[in-house]
């Protein structure tokens, strides 16, 4: 599916649209340059689920927990991991199993031990705003 997001409003409504049925554990990519909108996304995904407080880019951190009603949900950023052993370290596994959502920006840059997509989400500069491209493995 892909679908033109002409504003940050419009980017977190989406991000809580593609949460409403989505079954446990779920394992989200999230790919883009920096600055596509991302973390916008997830930020309407969370509140969706419940959250209340601020969303905030795990840049720097590396992941973001937030605990909601039924849930625990992860947002990871791997743009700066040196080594994707670094997220054996941490427990990615661990993170992205039961009834959580993980939500991983730059994906890639921690294969092979990333936890296989669920779903997953490009986002792309557009001459009207972002176009988003997203693939649903689970169904």
């Amino acid at each position: 599916m892909k679908q033109i997001i002409r504003s940050a409003d419009k980017m977190e409504a989406m991000g809580a649209t593609l949460v409403e049925n989505l079954s446990t554990p779920a394992v989200i990519y999230l790919h883009g340059d920096l600055g596509a909108g991302k973390t916008t996304l997830v930020r309407g995904a969370l509140r969706q689920l419940g959250h209340k407080g601020l969303v905030k880019s795990p840049t720097f951190t590396l992941v973001e927990t937030y605990s909601l009603d039924s849930l625990e949900a992860y947002h990871f950023d791997l743009y700066r991991i040196s080594d994707p052993e670094e997220l054996d370290y941490i427990g990615i596994r661990e993170f992205c199993s039961g009834s959580n959502i993980c939500f991983i920006e730059w994906p890639d840059l921690g294969k092979p031990l990333v936890p296989k997509a669920t779903m997953e989400i490009s986002i792309e500069y557009a001459p009207e705003g972002r176009q988003l491209s997203i693939v649903n493995h689970s169904l």
